[in-house]
């Protein structure tokens, strides 16, 4: 494990103070108060450590390894750049689990209860329905930045997610191919009892809401042949086609690859990837991916705060070695804002209790590299429903297609549980 934190407090100092991104556009503007975002001081943390469990789903057959490099670097920054969490540093209590594997994640939670932690950080396991009632019982909040499993994005209580419901990503980008004339879209995801249920309860129905003849099909955790894959989504040549979500870049760029060997000539959608746009350049150009939060390839659309705090990210996550892509990016910004909500809200007792009383009162707080965030929802445990869009422009970058952030119908999402 590579660090650099003399580079990090570098571009700290350059700076002088990392803000956070300003939405182009909010789901829930009512309230204008603005929480302030991280800033990289170089101010270390002293005293007891505050526990924080993780949900890292590094074992079994549906790995997400950017979220170990993501966690470890957010904890360097934390405790090395930003004084920790009210001056006290973060101690994260990793525990790998198999997302395939309900009981694994029960495991964990149990572990979590017994090491005294004030918070849980879902880090998009697919099992963490699993853990709830064991979290609630012991007043251990869940956090998040996605609720990959739909079931625990559909009640508020308990739990505080960052970014968007999976719905939005669906509905966001379905309404923006409809809005560009394309009617037809085939997504591949891993073969996962999420999946298919993302698939036949948002998908699907959103598709024919919106006139989109939306089809899925399934790929095994491990060892797919990426040549059948891209056959199978090319077949009828629809509109868009590519992976819904993804649990390594190395999966986009293989079959984005066989997509162009099997000539497909429709839009390439490869959910939240990066990689494949730097390996493939311009055979990937017109190509799209979404995220809750701006990402390296999109740094110069981004807005002024947006582009020093993923420069400041960057280098975390690069001084740390290991993988990067959209699940370090999300895990490290996830554990930021955690940090930095507490340390404004002035919390001194660390209890779960009032760990979520203060994520829950969250309003009109921009995040470090998202849209504002506005939570404690009666109807949602999400703090925003935006989202964006990027199309691989012809040198190796993104761009937004609308722009900014996308605010997906909030009528549509108001028929999800959770969802709004």
């Amino acid at each position: 494990m590579r660090r650099r934190v003399g580079r990090i407090a570098a571009v700290a100092v350059t700076a002088a103070c990392l803000v956070s991104v300003a939405a182009c556009s909010s789901d829930d503007s009512s309230d204008s108060s603005s929480g302030s975002a991280a800033s990289a001081t170089g101010v270390q943390a002293t005293g007891d450590p505050v526990k924080v469990g993780l949900f890292n789903p590094s074992k079994g057959p549906a790995t997400q390894p950017g979220v170990t490099t993501g966690a470890n670097a957010a904890v360097d920054y934390i405790n090395n750049q930003i004084g920790g969490i009210g001056g006290r540093p973060i101690e994260l209590i990793d525990c790998g689990l198999d997302q395939t594997a309900p009981e694994s994640t029960i495991a964990c939670a149990n572990q979590f209860v017994e090491a005294g932690v004030v918070a849980a950080i879902d880090a998009y396991n697919t099992e963490s329905l699993a853990a709830m009632p064991i979290l609630q019982s012991a007043g251990i909040p869940m956090v998040g930045q996605i609720p990959f499993n739909t079931a625990t994005g559909a009640q508020a209580e308990g739990r505080v997610y960052f970014g968007p419901p999976p719905a939005a990503f669906l509905v966001g980008f379905m309404e923006q191919l409809k809005a560009a004339g394309k009617t037809s879209l085939t997504l591949a995801n891993t073969d996962l009892p999420q999946a298919h249920q993302v698939a036949d309860a948002l998908m699907i129905p959103f598709g024919q809401q919106l006139g989109i003849d939306a089809k899925a099909v399934y790929y095994p955790p491990t060892g797919p042949n990426f040549t059948a894959l891209a056959t199978t989504l090319a077949e009828g040549n629809p509109a868009a086609a590519g992976l819904m979500t993804a649990p390594n870049d190395n999966t986009c760029t293989k079959l984005a690859q066989s997509l162009v060997s099997v000539k497909y000539q429709g839009t390439q959608f490869m959910a939240a990837c990066t990689e494949f746009i730097d390996t493939m350049g311009s055979q990937v150009v017109g190509a799209q991916t979404y995220s809750p939060f701006w990402l390296p390839p999109s740094i110069d659309s981004a807005p002024e705060a947006a582009k020093t705090n993923l420069q400041a990210a960057e280098e975390a996550i690069e001084a740390e070695g290991g993988t990067a892509g959209f699940y370090a990016y999300g895990t490290f910004t996830t554990l930021i804002d955690f940090a930095t909500v507490l340390t404004d809200a002035g919390v001194k007792d660390f209890t779960g209790a009032n760990v979520l009383t203060a994520l829950k009162a969250v309003n009109g707080y921009q995040s470090f590299l998202g849209p504002q965030l506005n939570c404690g929802k009666a109807t949602s445990p999400n703090c925003t429903t935006e989202m964006l869009l990027f199309e691989v422009t012809g040198d190796k970058k993104t761009e937004p297609v609308t722009g900014g952030f996308i605010t997906p119908n909030p009528q549509v999402l108001g028929m999800i549980p959770g969802a709004a």
